[in-house]
């Protein structure tokens, strides 16, 4: 499977040329694939949302994310939905992981972004959603990037899970140990959550 450039709608290209004028390079090589998950870090700043969106539409990956439901109620519901914004019920009583997974199923292509740090402050672990949705779904994980560091962004390699996750969390962690965010100092450990 290999990768390829997508190519841009008007929108996109806008995007590019707002990007590239602004200083960012961007690595555009997607997966030739139908399915996959995208998660984007590391995650310090509200810029990261603004900026991400902004990346996607440059290197051609259709903007599909999940937010929770509250996000998508009036009077602002319209505009996150029009943004690719898709809601998920994170109560106890609905399970995430499953939710994100029955719509991978009925899917025939798509790739969600989402971002595993899930707040702009700094944690000492990353939640673990994203990596069993890709289980579950059965599809490999995008590593996507914003370095503040010299301005780079787009997609990285990709991963498949092997179902050994601190093995799988150390090669995602290599690869985010690099990269820079808005804010370094807020960024996340990208590890597991300590056990009890």
């Amino acid at each position: 499977m290999g990768a390829k450039r997508k190519k841009l709608s008007w929108f996109g290209s806008l995007n590019r040329w707002v990007m590239e004028t602004l200083g960012w390079r961007l690595h555009d090589q997607l997966p030739d694939i139908d399915k996959y998950l995208v998660i984007g870090g590391p995650h310090t700043s509200n810029w990261d949302f603004v900026l991400g969106l902004m990346c996607m539409e440059a290197i051609g990956l259709k903007r599909v994310w999940i937010g929770k439901h509250q996000l998508f109620r009036w009077p602002h519901g319209w505009f996150f939905r029009w943004i690719g914004g898709i809601p998920v019920n994170r109560s106890s009583s609905h399970n995430f992981v499953d939710q994100v997974v029955e719509i991978y199923d009925r899917s025939e292509k798509l790739a969600f972004t989402m971002a595993p740090e899930a707040t702009r402050s700094k944690t000492d672990h990353w939640k673990t959603g994203f990596y069993y949705i890709a289980r579950g779904a059965g599809v490999p994980i995008l590593l996507g990037y914003l370095d503040y560091s010299c301005k780079e962004g787009g997609a990285g390699p990709l991963i498949h899970p092997t179902g050994d996750i601190e093995a799988d969390f150390e090669t995602i962690r290599e690869f985010y140990s690099t990269k820079r965010g808005l804010n370094p100092e807020l960024a996340s450990n990208v590890r597991l959550k300590p056990g009890p």
